[in-house]
């Protein structure tokens, strides 16, 4: 039998997995940390995201669901989460996916305002830069037959933001992304689609959004990186409303003293009210990397890797050995700690900015 013979062939495969436990909750899914079995003692490690009953019930819900996997499915870039499979089970939907070893944007966050010690504006433009990598990809992503899909994240928050321990960053949770080809539940009925202290502001009064719309969203988030604050807080959704659509961009450099002024201008322009003033995702990313290279404190996966290490010492996890100068090791008791040699200590404070 020839390869021509074979084109189009059905191979019917069911599938097996076996959850191991939860590694989190949100409103619409569960996510299982998992392994996928096959023939021979084949396993894989994978997440599970299992949609909840309720919404599995709701066909608008459900279709979010299922458009999810469709439409990231086919996303394969290094800064984005991939996905394997959609199934269903007893009447239970499932997403397969890449399973990340590491923390949220979040944790990283929340760790640095709790230890009183700001991120290094460096390492906080690399992170951001490669997250703005993934967006471009999504934005610009065209299918098989080169139609333009026009993907919008609209969920672009540092709980989707996830470090690997290895160093990497990946974006996550393409759950309320829209492509102009698809059908958008929130059109049919007034449906919150996102987090409203991360929207901008055609997107929190329910307009039409387009890839600017997660640019106003990266400016957010990059902001609460380098001030350890977020930008917007209002609760309400009138008053949170008046705060993002109304009232003037705050002051960057009053909540960020010493920002320096290439950042400055850049979450200004990011966060600029009407979409037209915003720049696109590869223009931010292409500056927070040129901010990099002026200062010659270029990121890496490696300096992220070490910070990590130094920030998460009882959970930092890394995938492989190193047999660089700086690695860590973890303990019988499931502790870790910092192997050092030469110089390399100097290096993890300056990447905290302790030195």
């Amino acid at each position: 039998m020839t390869e021509m013979d074979n084109a189009g062939r059905l191979f019917e495969y069911a599938g097996q997995f076996r959850l191991l436990q939860r590694v989190a909750r949100g409103g619409m899914a569960t996510v299982y940390e998992a392994e996928q079995l096959g023939p021979a003692g084949f396993t894989k490690q994978i997440a599970l995201k299992i949609i909840h009953d309720r919404y599995a019930k709701q066909p608008e819900w459900l279709q979010l669901f299922i458009d999810e996997a469709k439409l990231s499915a086919n996303l394969v870039h290094g800064n984005i989460v991939q996905i394997y499979q959609l199934g269903q089970c007893d009447n239970e939907y499932f997403i397969a996916m890449e399973f990340i070893k590491g923390v949220t944007l979040r944790a990283l966050i929340d760790r640095h305002r709790l230890m009183g010690t700001p991120m290094a504006p460096p390492l906080a433009a690399y992170i951001a830069s490669r997250v703005c990598r993934a967006l471009d990809f999504a934005h610009n992503f065209v299918d098989r037959s080169g139609r333009r899909l026009d993907i919008v994240h609209r969920d672009v928050s540092p709980g989707n933001v996830l470090l690997t321990w290895d160093g990497h960053v990946k974006l996550a949770d393409f759950g309320i992304a829209k492509a102009r080809t698809m059908a958008d539940p929130a059109a049919q009925r007034p449906l919150m689609m996102g987090k409203k202290h991360y929207m901008s502001p055609e997107q929190i009064l329910g307009g039409q959004v387009d890839s600017r719309s997660d640019i106003f969203a990266m400016g957010i988030v990059f902001f609460e990186l380098l001030s350890l604050q977020p930008l917007f807080t209002e609760d309400e959704t009138e008053a949170a409303i008046d705060e993002v659509v109304v009232a003037p961009v705050p002051d960057v450099a009053r909540y960020i003293p010493g920002i320096h002024r290439s950042l400055e201008g850049l979450l200004r322009a990011a966060l600029s009210k009407g979409p037209a003033e915003r720049p696109g995702a590869a223009d931010f990313g292409r500056a927070l990397d040129q901010y990099c290279v002026s200062h010659r404190e270029t990121g890496s996966p490696e300096r992220l890797q070490a910070h990590l290490a130094e920030l998460f010492p009882d959970s930092y996890r890394p995938p492989t050995e190193s047999t660089g100068n700086t690695s860590a090791t973890t303990s019988a008791k499931g502790g870790a700690r910092e192997r050092t040699q030469g110089s390399k200590p100097s290096l993890v404070r300056r990447i905290l900015g302790l030195g």
